[in-house]
């Protein structure tokens, strides 16, 4: 090939590749869009590692993404009352939330199959059964109707049975206590005798301490010393036995999620599923430092009964024959919840329970 030939060639060459550039530019950028969601939490920013997670989400996808898609976060009431976030995402008002499901049981009891349910699965269970139990297709399946799309974004693993204005020794303790609690633990504990009380986590403290209520449970160690109920009721019992592992969810319209470019929907999975390990974390890290705070200052540690506790877990398996004989959404979900959950704890006493028990025992022998 002599020398003018091959210039003539590459300068071919360099037009097509310039050419190619040229088509290539506006295609990518149709791909990669640049958009603003808005996302409603339903926490205040008070209670970090629950609003954080939401900060958290819009941070990973907006490095993700090169800045071009963008969450703004808001805090509990910022948009929207804080009990009603998922209402907001479903009518458009905002794209997304950071919401517990069991919050709006009274839309439908299968709404509480999201976040936790008495005597149900622990964390790790949980997180299995939405993974690779076929959990979150069957939630799924269920807020489509709702015009909702949701994947988990958070686990606070096993919580606390709360704060009591009195000691609660026997199931007749119970009778005629108001307590605030959320999702289907208060149906379940009307059998037994509570009034049940939903009431926003930031509104509790004053309920507590006015006397509106006379208990309540809320998280754990961390989130409840930051909330001060220590200082209003000092009975403190363990553990929520309606929360082993509950989930909390991120939202979104159902629509606007759909449209979103594969790329994104893609961005936007991982980082609730980083968010969905991290929250668990870091309140494993936090509670053991705060619950000694606790006690230190005051707070009076005490088990549930074992009394209580069966009396209770008579009680929410008749809950849920009850909802099961007049609502499908919700016994497809529970069955499906069941049957995992009888396999997970098989396989869990036989070898993280001996473990964790033997280690356990060394703790209280001060031999670790």
């Amino acid at each position: 090939m002599n020398r003018r030939a091959f210039f003539r060639q590459a300068g071919t060459a360099g037009i097509g590749a310039a050419a190619a550039t040229t088509l290539a530019a506006p295609a990518l950028a149709q791909e990669n869009p640049e958009i603003t969601w808005r996302l409603t939490s339903s926490f205040p920013k008070s209670l970090d590692v629950l609003f954080e997670s939401a900060t958290e989400i819009a941070k990973s996808v907006s490095e993700a993404t090169g800045g071009k898609f963008k969450i703004q976060t808001y805090a509990a009431g910022e948009i929207v009352p804080p009990l009603q976030a998922a209402d907001a995402v479903a009518s458009g008002t905002v794209e997304m939330a950071h919401t517990c499901a069991y919050y709006y049981v009274g839309k439908d009891p299968a709404f509480a199959l999201g976040t936790a349910i008495p005597f149900g699965l622990n964390a790790r269970l949980t997180n299995s059964w939405f993974t690779v139990g076929g959990g979150n297709e069957l939630i799924n399946e269920f807020l489509a109707g709702h015009n909702l799309y949701a994947l988990p974004a958070g686990n606070t693993g096993a919580q606390m049975g709360g704060w009591f204005r009195k000691e609660i020794k026997t199931v007749d303790d119970l009778k005629g206590l108001k307590m605030r609690i959320a999702g289907l633990a208060g149906q379940v504990l009307s059998k037994v005798g509570v009034t049940p009380q939903q009431i926003a986590g930031g509104d509790v403290y004053a309920a507590l301490e006015k006397g509106t209520i006379d208990a309540t449970e809320f998280v754990g160690p961390y989130d409840d010393h930051k909330l001060g109920f220590y200082k209003v009721a000092k009975y403190y019992y363990y553990p929520a036995f309606w929360e082993g592992g509950p989930t909390v969810h991120a939202f979104f319209n159902r629509e606007k999620f759909n449209a979103l470019p594969k790329s994104y929907q893609r961005i936007l999975t991982d980082a609730c599923a980083r968010v969905n390990a991290l929250m668990l974390e870091r309140y494993d890290a936090l509670n053991a430092k705060a619950v000694r705070e606790l006690v230190a200052q005051g707070a009076i540690l005490k088990p549930f009964s074992q009394d209580i506790m069966d009396v209770c877990y008579k009680a929410a398996q008749e809950t849920y024959a009850e909802i099961s004989a007049k609502n499908e959404n919700f016994k497809k979900i529970y069955d499906s919840q069941q049957a995992f959950k009888k396999d997970g704890y098989l396989w869990m006493q036989i070898a993280d329970y001996s473990f964790d028990t033997f280690m356990m025992m060394q703790q209280r022998k001060g031999t670790l």
